[in-house]
């Protein structure tokens, strides 16, 4: 299933927080949102799954408008994990991960049990069915939380920092089961190697505006991560997969 943010704007209170952004993620590819804190990748993740309107713009899932979609056929197509996740009641690692098949409704107890089981083992976390979500650390309850969504069976995923509170190990094996779903996946990242070993196509966001997109290779260059996040870079290819990897320093001060 195909992503199309097509000239989407963004405005609350008054102010704009993202401005004629055009994006696509082709279906099955993995495209990753970059870009440094406050530049807009939060609030433009937000729209697409529909916590925000966008003030003008439209954002497609195949050719259909996703706001205009009815709510439970939109969240039988997309799945969210935004950066921020609460739950104010105490419930079981297997009843977070049941609410994954709430927009089904074809479903049965038996598919249910299944699909959620498989979920849980896909992310590492059927040891801990009957423990409570909210005594799980930060890593624990994030990957939880991907298991929700890959229960809610969707077509295309929307990760906001997925990789956020996850030791290294975790973080590889959490984008690489993405990268290999087969699922459209947009993602906020902020490492830029991971990043850049993982991602078929990056967007640059500064100030609310698409700045570049491309191949990881094409946009990871040290004059625009200079000019977006502030830092110097040298590219290095990984000596496994060649894929271009960061070695970071601050710019140096001119006096």
């Amino acid at each position: 299933m195909r992503l199309d943010i097509d000239g989407v704007t963004i405005e609350t209170a008054g102010a704009r927080l993202a401005e004629d952004i055009r994006l696509t993620a082709d279906s099955g590819t993995l495209a990753g949102l970059v870009g440094p804190n406050g530049s807009g990748k939060s609030t433009l993740l937000r729209s697409v799954y529909r916590a925000l309107r966008p003030t003008r713009g439209t954002i497609r899932l195949d050719g259909d408008d996703l706001h205009a979609m009815d709510p439970r056929a939109a969240a039988r197509v997309l799945a969210a994990l935004p950066q921020e996740s609460s739950a104010e009641f105490d419930f079981t690692v297997a009843e977070v991960v049941a609410m994954g098949r709430l927009p089904h409704r074809d479903r049965t107890a038996a598919a249910d049990r299944e699909i959620c089981a498989g979920a849980m083992a896909r992310t590492g976390v059927a040891h801990l069915a009957g423990r409570g979500f909210l005594a799980l650390s930060g890593g624990e309850k994030q990957r939880v939380l991907i298991a929700r969504a890959l229960a809610q069976q969707p077509r295309v995923l929307v990760l906001d920092e997925p990789t956020n509170h996850l030791d290294i190990a975790h973080q590889l094996d959490v984008l690489s089961l993405v990268r290999d779903s087969g699922l459209t996946t947009l993602a906020a990242l902020h490492d830029l190697n991971l990043a850049a070993a993982h991602c078929d196509v990056l967007y640059v966001i500064d100030g609310g505006r698409i700045v570049t997109s491309g191949p990881p290779r094409d946009v990871l260059r040290p004059e625009l991560l200079a000019e977006v996040f502030g830092v110097r870079a040298h590219p290095v290819p990984h000596p496994v997969t060649g894929a271009v990897q960061l070695l970071f320093d601050l710019l140096p001060t001119t006096t």
